[in-house]
């Protein structure tokens, strides 16, 4: 049980530049949903202090982070600009009888996201913060920060970029990294009317069930979320596997290469998938030094291209853990300088981008489920360095809420000792079988 305290509305400290800030073509597809994110911090701690603490500082960082204080403005067939207008970031301050420890492993729970400031979807676009902030006193003293920030406006990597600057001006200290924030330099070319020079089914529907025409019946069936650890010694394992098999590459598999194909081999089994099932795996890439010339540093905005490995079932299961591997770097080798741009230039040209949109409304083209898994580490990789505001790192920071069925984050372990945590969504009638060939086929 949450109890709210107060609510406000943070306006940037000084003037701002206003009008219309027009978003890249990776903003403009994806969710039209805001990320929730949550850092838990131990007592002691004074409470009134930090509240003081934080509602001066993010006044301060969005002088610097104007966007984050305007609005969306709607422009039709599924795209927005930015108005920014510094209507400002809403505030909330709440207290709750919750522990730290009540959270058990941190993984997206309902008592977990009371900590993250709700969105009011209904509510027109244009009224929408875009930028919402929730502290909450916790029955144990410690604090939670819970963040609620708008995934048109930033990806994994801005957003943190966002909060350590704004930690920065917590702690006293000056701004280091100012972001760079015009979006045109990740825009397609005109004329709009040239052609991709290649096709993009990236962004087409993506497979369903053999026997069905749509993800209707799997949209609703029953799901779970559980959160599995790999230690080094697993990963190691599973690297050896993966590396000892055919390999066509000069570079042996990555972790992240091998954990992945695993985790989509282990879905394809713990689903029982028919032989010929199509199945893809969705996995995020920074483009920021793969377009050339590399984007500026500390670019502002959504810089992720959405890769997609494609196989069938019976070919993952029955081909050692390396094919699995081979699929996801096939993938990730096909996001050269020319293809990005071509992606580009095909969002660009579509009539109407809600195909690709997710919307707080679940459609049908927007299910990634059963039988595909949807990797999003864009809002799982923290800072390795923690995130201080003036009273030490958090004990624990990460999303609070985990989307769909198929959704995954691969985030790092605790004490940077090489161990990866993997926060799954699957059916519940999947899950147990899962977990019993996640470690099982180690």
């Amino acid at each position: 049980m949450v109890n709210l305290i107060e609510s406000c509305v943070i306006k940037p400290a000084k003037h701002t530049p206003n009008g219309l800030m027009s978003l890249s073509e990776f903003d403009q597809v994806g969710a039209i949903t805001h990320a929730s994110i949550v850092y838990l911090y131990q007592s002691p701690i004074d409470f009134d202090s930090a509240i003081v603490t934080l509602k001066d500082s993010l006044s301060n960082v969005l002088v610097t982070f104007y966007p984050l204080a305007g609005r969306l403005h709607d422009i039709g067939k599924g795209r927005f600009e930015v108005d920014c207008n510094a209507i400002g970031a809403q505030f909330l301050v709440a207290e709750s009888e919750s522990r730290i420890e009540d959270f058990g492993d941190f993984h997206p729970t309902p008592q977990l996201q009371t900590l993250v400031p709700q969105v009011d979807t209904k509510a027109p676009v244009h009224e929408q913060p875009l930028l919402l902030v929730q502290v909450t006193k916790l029955g144990c003293g410690g604090m939670c920060l819970g963040l609620a920030i708008s995934q048109i406006m930033v990806d994994g990597s801005s957003g943190f970029h966002f909060t350590n600057e704004w930690a920065r001006l917590a702690r006293g200290e000056q701004l280091k990294n100012p972001p760079f924030l015009d979006r045109r330099v990740l825009q397609a070319k005109e004329p709009a009317l040239l052609e991709p020079s290649f096709d993009h089914p990236e962004y087409g529907p993506p497979p369903v069930l053999m026997g069905h025409t749509d993800a209707l019946e799997e949209i609703k069936k029953e799901t779970t979320i559980v959160m599995l650890k790999l230690d080094k010694k697993d990963i190691e394992k599973l690297k050896n596997k993966a590396n000892n098999g055919e390999n066509n590459y000069p570079l042996c598999y990555s972790r992240y290469e091998v954990v992945a194909g695993h985790m989509w081999r282990c879905a394809c089994k713990a689903r029982r998938h028919a032989s010929q099932q199509l199945t893809w795996l969705y996995f995020p890439m920074d483009v920021r030094n793969r377009i050339e010339p590399p984007l500026p540093q500390f670019y502002f905005g959504n810089a992720v291209y959405r890769a997609a490995a494609t196989s069938t079932s019976g070919e993952l299961i029955s081909k050692p853990l390396s094919y699995a591997s081979s699929k996801i770097r096939e993938a990730k080798a096909k996001a050269t300088d020319e293809y990005l741009r071509s992606s580009m230039m095909f969002l660009k040209n579509l009539p109407d981008v809600s195909q690709c949109r997710n919307f707080h409304s679940p459609i049908p083209e927007a299910f990634y489920g059963n039988p595909n898994i949807d990797i999003n580490n864009s809002w799982g990789r923290q800072p390795s360095d923690g995130l201080d505001f003036g009273w030490g790192e958090e004990i624990y920071g990460g999303t609070a809420a985990h989307g769909s069925e198929g959704k995954s984050i691969i985030m790092r372990g605790s004490h940077e000792d090489g161990s990866f945590l993997i926060m799954l969504h699957l059916q519940v009638a999947h899950i147990e079988d899962f977990k019993k060939f996640f470690y099982g086929d180690i």
